[in-house]
């Protein structure tokens, strides 16, 4: 996974906002190396890193539930 430097925020939209951005970051990298045409839905929770041990920080911004299509 890519090293990502996080700026320190004054405020907490900004914590928040800049944890989306890496987020998406994160996501766009992955899909540029991606073979398929889009991420399966495991692959995004792996990107994102939903599912992780209970040891690491519980993540700041809500998941969004799955599209199902």
């Amino acid at each position: 996974m890519t090293q990502v430097v996080t700026l320190s925020a004054p405020n907490a939209q900004d914590r928040v906002a800049l944890a989306e951005i890496e987020l998406c970051a994160e996501l766009m990298i992955a899909a540029a190396d991606a073979r398929e045409d889009r991420l399966s839905p495991d692959r995004i929770d792996e990107v994102l890193n939903v599912g992780a041990d209970a040891a690491e920080p519980a993540p700041t911004i809500p998941r969004q539930a799955r599209h199902r299509g």
